[in-house]
């Protein structure tokens, strides 16, 4: 049996670029994160004005100084498959560093874990959650297990999600929804194709509802969310001899945070009304929340102006909770999960200043 390995040393009080580097060294994909959360854990123990909880894989580590306010700074600790992109390096100017995880999301990470060794009496009391399994199904979420199962750790006035936004304010998130869209037919064999119905010709019209799909651009609470409906995989047929009786056309839409999941599923049900639909998987959008005046004064501290965030984030998750919650962390999300990822080392360090600055005012 193969001993656990000793957790990696991380240094909390240096250069917070060359944390996320150690972060992003420590392969941690989902599922495989006991490593990193080992060497996290040990990292926060070491800070007296901390409390720090273990649960599973995810690290909780928070002040209790009686302040009027509670919030979460959050990142998950689990990346996408590696692809020949680790051990990261630094450009040769050592402006840019790339890598595994330098996106998406070591950098939030690296930032949340400084502020949490660094920042010991903030004006507020701060949750720093360090989470596992979010990169896979949202059964595995390690955040959404703690608001089943430890609700009290998440509990909070505001949140920050520490995703990649290039170090502006990203509020809310798109949902997701993905749906199976079912053609059918008859089999026969392909000699003989007369006397079958080939499902896969079917599917023809269904990718057309999809070519003359428009996205719409909707504005909730001042920010612009721009929809999208695209196939994202198609399935069907047996044998090479053989008309096929079915296919499935997988479907995604990323819907804006004005509708609710039924909402959007009833919006995908008529599209597709002729068709068998069968939803696989969703996760609800998220509002701004902006108009709170805890995020409010959390945009005036950073600076910039906001913009939404395009994608699903689990900001989606404190939005059920009651919690506004905002996207806020360095690096290009549209770099992220690419086998080029790479993240500026100043967005890095602009990230750290300006929630010490937020924390600290």
């Amino acid at each position: 049996m193969t001993e656990p390995a000793a957790p990696v040393k991380l240094d909390l009080a240096g250069d917070v670029a060359e944390l996320t580097r150690a972060l992003c060294d420590i392969p941690s994909v989902s599922g495989d994160e006991l490593l990193i959360a080992d060497s996290i854990q040990e990292a926060l123990q070491a800070y007296p004005h901390l409390e720090v909880i273990r649960d599973g894989n995810c690290v909780i580590a928070r002040t209790n100084l009686g302040r009027a306010e509670r919030v979460v700074i959050a990142g998950h600790i689990d990346t996408v498959p590696i692809a020949d992109n680790l051990p990261t390096w630094l450009s040769p100017d050592g402006t840019m560093l790339h890598g595994r995880g330098t996106v998406d999301m070591k950098g939030g990470v690296a930032v949340a874990l400084a502020l949490a060794a660094q920042v010991e009496a903030p004006s507020r009391d701060i949750t720093y959650v360090f989470y596992d399994c979010e990169e896979v199904e949202a059964t595995r979420n390690g955040l959404g297990r703690l608001s089943r199962t430890r609700p009290e750790l998440l509990q909070a006035d505001f949140a920050v999600l520490g995703e990649p936004t290039s170090a502006v304010v990203e509020g809310g998130c798109q949902g997701t929804m993905r749906i199976e869209v079912e053609t059918t037919g008859t089999a026969a064999h392909s000699a003989r194709s007369w006397m079958g119905s080939n499902a896969i010709h079917k599917a023809g019209a269904v990718l057309d509802i999809l070519n003359e799909y428009q996205a719409r651009e909707i504005e909730v609470d001042g920010l612009v969310y721009r929809e999208g409906l695209n196939a994202v995989g198609i399935s069907g047929g047996i044998a090479g001899n053989v008309i096929p009786d079915r296919c499935t056309v997988l479907v995604n839409y990323r819907f804006a945070p004005d509708k609710t999941l039924d909402e959007a599923e009833a919006h995908l049900r008529s599209l597709f009304g002729e068709y068998a639909v069968k939803v696989t998987d969703a996760s609800p959008a998220a509002r701004p929340g902006l108009n709170a005046p805890v995020a409010a004064e959390f945009v005036r501290a950073v600076g910039g102006t906001p913009g939404p965030k395009f994608g699903w984030t689990d900001v989606a998750l404190f939005s059920t909770l009651g919690i506004p919650a905002v996207n806020f962390g360095p690096g290009n999300p549209s770099l992220a999960h690419k086998d080029d990822e790479q993240c500026p080392v100043s967005e890095i360090a602009a990230c750290l200043s300006a929630l010490r600055r937020w924390l600290t005012a």
